[in-house]
């Protein structure tokens, strides 16, 4: 049974190379990068052969502990396919214990394991510095490979049976994203250490913990015994090995209830009314409206960059924190950075709409409506936002002076972003997620996006560049420049929005032609 599966296997990667030549070359590519990484790795372990057993200790078993976990998390939050999943052996009445170890002994073919075995046999070299020690990195090297092709199997079958539907991988990727932000002020810590002179004490205060976890326990039992320290190293060898039993028997469980339960489908929801469509008027722009609204709140793709426009502020806020800012100049921030990207998020939504776009072009709808359809949601959601963080932003500051200065650069940034955005999405589409894929995919384009992005966020604060520089004056000499930047901020962010919303008006409906035909390449 091992043997069946295991050539089975070894058919699927072989099959693998039977692509066309773009999916060759990216599997290539992939392979030599997986290579060249586990070479740069294996000189480092090669080089830690020549260092203090502290410096060396430190440095494998922070490395260990991070490619255990890039082998869990990966899976879950990329949700791979798994090729073979428990589930399609089913109908073969396979006992679970045969299974289960088939399948595992399968997940050994893989680029990822011979990356991670190359890995886990050149730490022997870090320590072979004795018998005991080159002893214990042997056995720690099977330790190691177990491991990590436990987990990651482990963590594909978990993604395959809970993550079945789009809807649960979006939301476990969004939960992701939330996470990383949540250890925001663990990643600016580590970045602000003086790695020159601070950085090997903290190296192994962080080592010192991970080699008593089944993270680092396997990679710290030779660097035990080469210290010295039998007990420590017989010890973390005990909980290297402890783990792969739990892991085994965590395996097992997971074979014998996927065997017995069906694939989760997605459940589609009900809907009564006409929602949003009956709280908007029956005319072409409350209509755009009204969808718009129902995107922004049942489509994942804007409901990710919804999450993200507060987490970015967050994450700028916390690492000018950390780094000493001054807390009351940095409570200014976050406001105008929300609304920046809040008026950026619709640059591009003709592409978001895909096909669905023939809609509009087949009923001649104006392209007034268009615009101005679109942008309501993001103009409803930044008043807001700026109604109530002006306040907030205010109150932390500890000056209500900054007031109108705060109300001004925000209003000036959001207004000027919605006028450029209904500019560049009918001026400038480019290649999009499509409907119903992961929002972190990457589809291809073949314009230029990234220029298009970065020429817009330059823009916008072209425009807002008045208010903002009247309210820097206003902090430092007071008097009416906080006046000056309210007024300016309203007077060219009015003036940009009418604008952009007229010239994207008559490219929409000049473009419709060309815009359709753009939504059925991409």
């Amino acid at each position: 049974m091992v043997a069946q599966i295991l050539r089975l296997k070894l058919r699927l990667l072989g099959n693998s190379f039977r692509r066309s030549p773009w999916q060759l070359l990216g599997l290539a590519l992939g392979l030599l990068y997986g290579l060249g990484t586990a070479v740069l790795v294996v000189g480092g372990l090669i080089a830690l052969r020549f260092f203090d057993v502290d410096v060396a200790a430190s440095a494998t078993i922070v490395l260990g502990s991070a490619v255990l976990v890039i082998f869990t998390v990966l899976p879950l939050v990329l949700g791979i396919d798994d090729t073979l999943d428990p589930r399609k052996f089913a109908l073969f009445g396979i006992p679970n214990n045969k299974l289960a170890t088939a399948l595992a002994v399968a997940s050994f073919v893989s680029v990822p394991t011979i990356v991670v075995t190359i890995m886990a046999v050149a730490q022997i070299a870090t320590w072979s510095r004795g018998a005991a020690p080159v002893l214990l990195a042997i056995i720690a090297a099977v330790v190691i490979v177990v491991t990590c092709v436990l987990s990651a199997r482990i963590s594909t079958s978990v993604a395959a049976f809970l993550l079945a539907t789009r809807r649960a991988r979006d939301t476990t990727a969004i939960l992701g994203l939330i996470a990383l932000v949540g250890l925001s002020p663990v990643i600016v810590a580590l970045v602000s250490v003086h790695w020159a002179r601070e950085g090997l004490d903290v190296l192994e205060r962080i080592a010192a913990v991970l080699g008593w976890t089944p993270l680092g326990a396997a990679w710290a039992a030779p660097a035990a015994a080469a210290a010295g320290d039998a007990g420590g190293a017989a010890l973390k060898l005990f909980i290297a090995v402890g783990w792969i039993a739990v892991l085994a028997l965590v395996w097992r469980a997971l074979v014998a209830r996927m065997l017995t339960t069906p694939q989760r489908q997605a459940q589609a929801k009900r809907y009564s009314g006409l929602g949003w469509f009956g709280v908007f008027p029956a005319t072409p722009t409350g209509a755009i409206a009204a969808r718009s609204i129902t995107y922004w709140l049942r489509d994942s793709r804007y409901g990710t960059s919804l999450i993200a426009i507060p987490l970015i502020p967050i994450f700028m806020v916390v690492a000018l924190v950390i780094g000493a800012g001054p807390l009351p100049l940095i409570a200014l921030l976050p406001l105008p950075i929300m609304c920046l990207f809040l008026s950026w998020s619709i640059h591009n939504d003709v592409a978001f709409d895909n096909t669905a776009v023939w809609l509009h072009t087949s009923a001649s709808t104006p392209g007034r409506a268009d615009r101005i359809g679109r942008l309501l949601p993001a103009l409803i959601v930044g008043l807001v936002v700026i109604a109530a963080g002006s306040v907030i932003s205010a109150l932390v500051y500890g000056d209500w002076s900054v007031l109108p200065s705060v109300v001004g650069v925000s209003t000036g940034i959001l207004f000027s972003g919605l006028g450029l955005s209904s500019v560049m999405s009918a001026r400038f589409p480019y290649a999009a997620v499509r409907p119903g894929d992961s929002p972190f995919a990457q589809p291809q384009s073949g314009s230029p996006a990234g220029l298009l992005q970065a020429l817009s966020f330059v823009a916008i604060l072209g425009f807002a560049a008045p208010a903002v520089v009247a309210g820097v004056i206003g902090l430092n000499e007071g008097g009416y420049w906080p006046l000056v930047s309210l007024a300016a901020g309203v007077v060219v962010g009015v003036l940009v929005l009418i604008g952009g919303v007229a010239w994207g008006s008559r490219s929409f409906e000049k473009r419709g032609p060309e815009i359709l035909a753009f939504a059925m390449r991409n």
